[in-house]
């Protein structure tokens, strides 16, 4: 069991890791894995919990779930992930035998779920991670999903990405990814013709900055048209390929809450207009400004159009922003998203010059 807290304002956290392990621990039962696979450990009895008030109720079970990690992800980048939180439990989420990118986290007592949240997509690595709230029964269900995923001590045959998503529980609503910046809810509702769809049910969701991440989520009719809706995964808008995930309410209205969706423009501004700078991510930290103008060879850049961005103690952030001649170049680099610089694919993102000052003026 993972844990490295101070105080744990809820027993039933506590005592579902000591089961947890004991069910992992179990050799030869039938929810048995291979001895030592399991990571966890059982840690000292922990001081009694702080005093809460819920007013006559329990307290609510205190987990978040993570998504979008990095695939070599390990329980103790989780942890730092959550640095100055007490981390009861990690859970990684596998199907097939494959690592899902998404794991639970149990916290030390319910106030710190508020304070995890605030670290939604922050960075683990150079993948940014979700952060939503979650519930005991989530993490019991997945505590027997893993279990049985590895009944009998053997990892079964791996489930491609195709047929997990055909196994996704489907509630109505799904998630949206590999869009077009410039996308709109009319594009949407082109791509799924075959349903009914009103622009209300179209969520297109933004950075902090107000800019559209390249995702959304479409609410449908039923459950079943979601799920007969998956067979447009990976059909194109533009020259996008879309990737198409089984959601929930429960999602959507984290990232409504969060402010992330672009039901109204932002400032009377159309968050969709592309202007003449672009903000690079997922660069080379040894890139330079040299490998940048090398990128975009087909733009007439000079260096001092390119501004690479740094922390505060010097390193580079993998982050540059460039000023192109004009808002056409900047649209037609647009079509370098993704591509290869060294090593590394770069992804391109619309920005604005008051983006570029506020990032280069905190030392980023």
């Amino acid at each position: 069991m993972y844990y490295r807290g101070n105080y744990m304002d809820s027993g039933d956290a506590r005592e579902m890791g000591f089961k947890r392990q004991r069910i992992m621990d179990q050799g030869s039962s039938y929810y048995a894995t291979p001895p030592g696979s399991s990571y966890m450990y059982n840690p000292p009895p922990p001081p009694p919990p702080p005093s809460y008030s819920y007013h006559g109720q329990p307290p609510p079970f205190p987990v978040v779930r993570l998504r979008g990690l990095p695939f070599d992800c390990s329980e103790t980048e989780i942890a730092d992930f959550l640095h100055g939180l007490d981390v009861v439990d990690v859970l990684l989420v596998h199907k097939g035998g494959r690592f899902t990118g998404e794991a639970y986290c149990v916290l030390g007592y319910p106030l710190q779920v508020d304070f995890a949240l605030q670290r939604n997509r922050q960075n683990i690595g150079r993948r940014y991670v979700e952060v939503f709230r979650s519930k005991k029964d989530e993490y019991y269900k997945a505590i027997a999903n893993e279990v049985y995923d590895s009944r009998g001590g053997s990892v079964p045959r791996a489930r491609s990405i195709d047929e997990s998503k055909d196994l996704a529980e489907h509630t109505g609503v799904l998630w949206l990814r590999g869009l077009p910046f410039s996308a709109t809810k009319e594009d949407i509702i082109d791509f799924f013709k075959d349903f009914e769809l009103e622009e209300k049910s179209i969520h297109i969701t933004a950075t902090f900055e107000g800019r559209p991440t390249g995702e959304a989520f479409v609410e449908f009719a039923s459950a079943d048209d979601s799920r007969a809706a998956m067979a447009k995964d990976r059909m194109t808008i533009g020259n996008r390929y879309i990737e198409l995930f089984a959601s929930s309410s429960e999602e959507l209205e984290e990232a409504v809450s969060r402010g992330r969706v672009l039901d109204k423009p932002v400032d009377g501004r159309d968050p969709n207009e592309v202007t003449s700078i672009l903000r690079m991510r997922g660069l080379p930290f040894s890139a330079g400004k040299d490998d940048i103008m090398d990128f975009f060879k087909d733009f007439a850049l000079t260096e001092d159009a390119i501004h690479v961005t740094f922390l505060s103690d010097g390193r580079p952030t993998g982050e540059a922003f460039v000023e192109f001649a004009s808002t056409d170049d900047a649209k037609a680099a647009l079509a370098k998203d993704r591509m290869t610089l060294g090593s590394r694919y770069v992804e391109l993102f619309p920005s604005s010059i008051e983006d570029m000052n506020h990032a280069v003026s905190r030392g980023r």
